[in-house]
């Protein structure tokens, strides 16, 4: 059963981290069904790596690129060479990516405000999460279509989808889905707003693990090696996946599927809470 529930909760973090449908309230509602309680943070901390492996392998290409860019502009801030308004597209890119995850420092600072909406036992406020994310999903195939690439970003756009990916920590509310609809409201092309969203994802996946895995190691949960990996494995594959449908949905302005689906989900889970409420007894899938 233990395999089971891994290779499920692989499967939805693999899908959702990518899908504009929210991976950490599925994942939260999921537990809630499966009846997870021990080990929640580990294995949420390895099946958000193992996605972390699928952007990595998706854009490679871009993410090599503003690697180099990293190294060469401070070779050109040392010599006197660097220039704000001749950034390349790659550079101007690294830059925004910043300036956007800076924003989640103050955050991070009350990240437990956060946290414990997703590891509480009701799932009524990720259901009007889920209604949140699909009025974005609504609003992103509403929106003009835009003609702005990496290099046509502003510090302005930046902060705008940064403030958005902050909205994005509550459970329920996609980051992905409002990162895109960000980049999209500034007119971002929707092919920038996707690699943008997406790279965007790497120093908050990175940097929400790193911070997680010393709270994990202090809870003194016996590692299961096997189980984690199966857990990892599963969720990068099916993140790669994912990834690779996203990119074929935002060209046919498909987000409002993705949207039904989360108002179906919501009114679903609020009245699973509102049972709960009332009976005192839980739903779960033995």
């Amino acid at each position: 059963m233990e395999y089971i529930s891994i290779i499920i909760q692989g499967i939805i973090q693999g899908l959702t981290e990518f899908l504009p449908i929210s991976s950490s309230g599925h994942l939260s509602v999921a537990q809630h069904f499966l009846g997870v309680e021990e080990s929640t943070l580990l294995i949420s901390i390895i099946l958000h790596l193992g996605t972390l492996v699928a952007v990595f392998i998706a854009f490679w290409k871009d993410i090599w690129g503003l690697i180099k860019e990293f190294f060469l502009t401070i070779k050109d801030i040392f010599t006197g060479k660097f220039s704000w308004q001749e950034m390349n597209d790659s550079r101007r890119m690294l830059f925004m990516v910043v300036i956007a995850t800076l924003l989640l420092v103050p955050a991070y600072l009350v990240k437990d405000f956060f946290t414990s909406m997703e590891g509480d036992s009701d799932i009524i406020f990720e259901g009007c999460a889920f209604a949140f994310t699909a009025l974005l999903l609504f609003l992103s195939d509403a929106c003009v279509k835009g003609f702005k690439t990496g290099k046509d970003m502003t510090v302005k756009d930046a902060i705008t989808v940064g403030l958005f990916q902050c909205v994005a920590l509550f459970p329920g509310v996609s980051r992905s889905g409002s990162t895109i609809t960000a980049g999209l409201l500034t007119g971002l092309s929707r092919e920038t707003a996707v690699k943008f969203s997406f790279i965007l994802g790497i120093p908050a996946i990175l940097g929400g693990s790193i911070l997680e895995i010393k709270d994990a190691a202090e809870t003194g949960v016996e590692f299961d090696i096997p189980l984690l990996a199966v857990g990892f494995i599963v969720s990068a594959v099916v993140g790669i996946l994912s990834i690779k449908l996203v990119r074929l949905v935002i060209k046919k302005n498909k987000f409002k599927y993705f949207g039904i689906y989360l108002l179906i989900l919501s009114v679903l889970c609020i009245a699973a809470g509102i049972y709960e409420t009332a009976t005192g007894e839980f739903i779960r899938i033995q």
